[in-house]
């Protein structure tokens, strides 16, 4: 089926995005609706042959059936022989999910009552620290244990009620240095979020912040709180059981936030908000599973993803969220589409024929207006832009400012469709004095060559609910494109390999081991590390 789709582009390639609107409708006709998300793909060259041939090959990979599958708790992640339940997390009223013939909601349920339960605590000044109540709380994690709480809970921040959050993730000593600065050991609470308490960047900084909280607390332990299963591990850590909140291993960490890793988010908006959050992701969970495919958002997203990179050969794909608040979101979206779907290998292990998941990348605007849209309208290569936007903000009495951010929303993506020619920069350079050559000269440098695609998501506001919708949305749209591609979303080996040669490297750098295994260029890396200390 790739094989007509790139057909099929290969004899419409000369024909223009704009010209396709000539066919009556097609804004309504290429966009989809769901609760208060309105998605407008009308800016691309799908036409209707191109979208047919698309459905089809969602029909062909067995979408259908494989979202059936991941809903009702059987095996997709089969390299790691797992379930991939994370919708469990957030179907608060939905129906049984049964794993291994184990009924799992209960359990659910119960640690999201135990959240809620702690949450309330510190955020009421019941749960206190050594020097009173909880003025800040620390999360330690990284990967899905940091990329989501973080992006979630600035993008959040106007219904930010609880203490102070902060986040830390590098090994790096500046990203804890720089979040503890300024901090009150005495009333600050610390999250470790690691499901098996051993990753060693996690680990690292865990210890450092209870040697900091030590300096000025008889008992630094009593002030954390852990995410994680391992109870054997935070117990040798000194967190009593109380602060332990665990997730089975049919979730994966960058899907993590729906449970106990979204417990920061949870402490700073309260467990209101944060359910509200769990309801708009199951909201999109119901979509997904009931929508015919040809009305079906997330479906939709994933063909659009699969026309621009594996049809027409765009290999990036920019983010592009005009709300500042989401300015997380690009780098959140990378880890949860770059390492789910960056494969080489099919699922049953044969090498993939295509090209697999894009780099995702972006910022918000309108800061990148004034950063990359200048190679985004007139380089060279195409890059296919996101945008999304709310039509209110928060602040109310800067109305006109929020205004001038959606014109320049929708100007954005009209520009890039739409482009400027030669005559209509020949135009302007005549209405400025200039003639012969030199107008030629000039003209060049303002042509726009356009035709470029883009997609719209335009929501209300950014709620908990808003974004919940949206985050499940990006989910469901890897899932899909996954399914399609034959590849397991779910694992990630291509992180270990470099795990295992830095535990190597570190007796090498502190002088305990020669390194004669390694490479020269590593070698001679070391020697000048070593003599620059």
């Amino acid at each position: 089926m790739l094989d007509k789709l790139k057909a099929h582009r290969a004899k419409t390639e000369g024909r223009t995005i704009a010209s396709l609107f000539e066919t009556p409708d097609r804004a309504h006709r290429f966009s989809v609706e769901t609760g208060d998300l309105l998605f407008d793909y009308s800016k691309t060259s799908i036409d209707t042959q191109a979208q047919w041939l698309l459905l089809q090959l969602a029909e062909a990979a067995g979408v259908a059936r494989r979202r059936d599958e991941m809903f009702e708790g059987k095996a997709i992640n089969e390299t790691e022989g797992r379930a991939v339940l994370h919708t469990a997390l957030r179907n608060l009223d939905g129906d049984a999910v049964v794993v291994d013939g184990k009924a799992v909601m209960p359990g659910v349920l119960e640690t999201l009552s135990r959240m809620s339960s702690f949450a309330e605590e510190v955020r009421e000044g019941r749960f206190k620290g050594q020097g009173g109540r909880i003025t800040d709380v620390v999360n330690i994690g990284i990967g899905g244990s940091d990329l989501g709480p973080a992006m979630a809970t600035l993008a959040l921040a106007p219904y930010h009620d609880g203490p102070r959050c902060h986040f830390v993730s590098n090994v790096d000593g500046a990203d804890i240095a720089t979040a503890l600065q300024g901090l009150d050991p005495r009333t600050t609470l610390v999250i470790v979020a690691s499901k098996t308490f051993t990753t060693a960047e996690t680990m690292t900084n865990a210890e450092t912040a209870r040697d900091w909280m030590g300096e000025a607390v008889a008992d630094p332990a009593s002030q954390f709180a852990a995410l994680s299963s391992a109870k054997d591990k935070t117990a040798e850590f000194g967190i009593d059981p109380s602060r332990v909140f665990g997730f089975e291993d049919w979730v994966g960490g960058r899907y993590s936030m729906w449970g106990p890793i979204g417990l920061s988010l949870m402490i700073a908006i309260g467990p209101d908000a944060f359910r509200a959050f769990l309801r708009g992701g199951q909201a999109m969970d119901l979509h997904f599973r009931s929508a015919e495919m040809k009305e079906n958002m997330p479906v939709l997203l994933a063909l659009v993803g699969i026309w621009n990179h594996q049809v027409c050969g765009y290999p990036t794909r920019a983010v592009l969220p005009y709300e500042q608040r989401l300015a997380r979101l690009p780098a959140y979206l990378q880890q949860l589409e770059m390492e789910s779907n960056g494969k080489r290998v099919r699922m049953d292990g044969s090498a993939l024929d295509t090209v697999s998941g894009p780099v995702v990348w972006g910022e918000p605007g309108t800061n990148g207006q004034h950063a990359f849209y200048q190679l985004i309208h007139q380089g060279t290569g195409i890059v296919p832009c996101e945008f999304m936007v709310g039509a209110r903000g928060f602040e109310e009495e800067l109305e006109h400012q929020h205004t001038l951010l959606v014109a320049n929303c929708l100007a954005q993506a009209e520009a890039l469709m739409r482009g400027r020619s030669m005559d209509e920069a020949r135009e302007i350079m005549r209405k400025k004095g200039l003639e012969g050559d030199e107008l030629e000269r000039q003209a060049a440098h303002r042509v726009f060559p356009g035709n470029r695609p883009s997609t719209m998501l335009v929501y209300p506001q950014l709620t908990p609910e808003i974004l919940g919708q949206i985050v499940a949305l990006y989910e469901h749209r890897v899932f899909v494109e996954g399914v399609i591609l034959g590849i397991n979303s779910f694992d990630q080996w291509g992180v270990e390999l470099g795990k295992e040669l830095a535990k190597s490297l570190e007796p090498v750098l502190t002088g305990k081991d020669a390194g004669t295994d390694k490479d020269e260029s590593t070698r001679m890396l070391v020697a000048r590390l070593r003599a620059l200390k």
